[in-house]
């Protein structure tokens, strides 16, 4: 984001993969219309919009892939509301084929910059984040294009409400030294490890994902973190 505050799209990697078998490409031209939306021309989104009844607490996936992890979580909390951001096509035909079997109401997706959508939350509207393996960017000179930095902290902090957990997943052991560095650092973030196992070891209600399958399988160590948006002042 611009400190001007302007929408500026800062994507990086792939939007597609292997080409969409026919059903997948139908199911995602039919549904994916319907689960999406775009931004507003001007001023804030309001989440509760996007989901029809009372107003329920807000959950949002950055990079949700293909939302085996979203699906689990809109399952276990169907009195939630869940928005998933993701641009790779395939992992969203993917999601939305979980959606539609399942019959799930109450995700909606964001397929652009979710740092976009960061710009327009309004403040305290988020109950749960969710930041899932994100990628490392390894290469020095790529470090700016990481998802968990200074900026994208202080649109979190601002969009969260107070108590709110942010839950994090990496297994790279140096963006994991940049993200507790980062978190640790931010006065509205605090680490709720105690202990090891708070850290080395999945919550119950944090299922396992395929790119978690694929770390184990190469020998990298995953690492799950929970973070609490601190109470706000006043």
């Amino acid at each position: 984001m611009s400190d001007t505050g302007q929408d500026r799209r800062i994507l990086f990697g792939r939007r597609r993969g292997r080409p969409l078998r026919p059903g997948q490409r139908l199911l995602k031209g039919e549904l994916l219309p319907r689960l999406a939306f775009a931004l507003p021309e001007c001023g804030p989104l309001d989440p509760q919009a996007l989901f029809a009844g009372a107003p329920r607490p807000i959950g949002l996936e950055i990079g949700c892939g293909s939302g085996e992890h979203l699906v689990f979580q809109a399952m276990r909390h169907p009195e939630m509301g869940f928005i998933g951001c993701e641009v790779f096509e395939n992992g969203l035909a993917r999601l939305v084929a979980d959606i539609a079997r399942q019959r799930l109401d109450n995700i909606r997706i964001f397929a652009d910059d979710a740092r976009l959508l960061l710009a327009r939350l309004p403040p305290g509207s988020l109950d749960r984040v969710f930041i899932l393996f994100p990628d490392p960017w390894p290469k020095r000179r790529h470090w700016k294009r990481r998802i968990v930095a200074r900026e994208s902290l202080d649109r979190l902090a601002a969009a969260m409400a107070g108590g709110a957990e942010l839950r994090l997943a990496t297994d790279d052991p140096g963006y994991l030294v940049w993200i507790l560095q980062h978190v640790t650092e931010h006065p509205d973030f605090a680490w709720l490890a105690r202990r090891p196992a708070d850290w080395r070891e999945r919550p119950p209600d944090w299922p396992p994902t395929r790119y978690e399958d694929k770390a184990r399988a190469g020998g990298r160590v995953p690492v799950f973190l929970r973070v609490a948006r601190r109470n706000r002042a006043g």
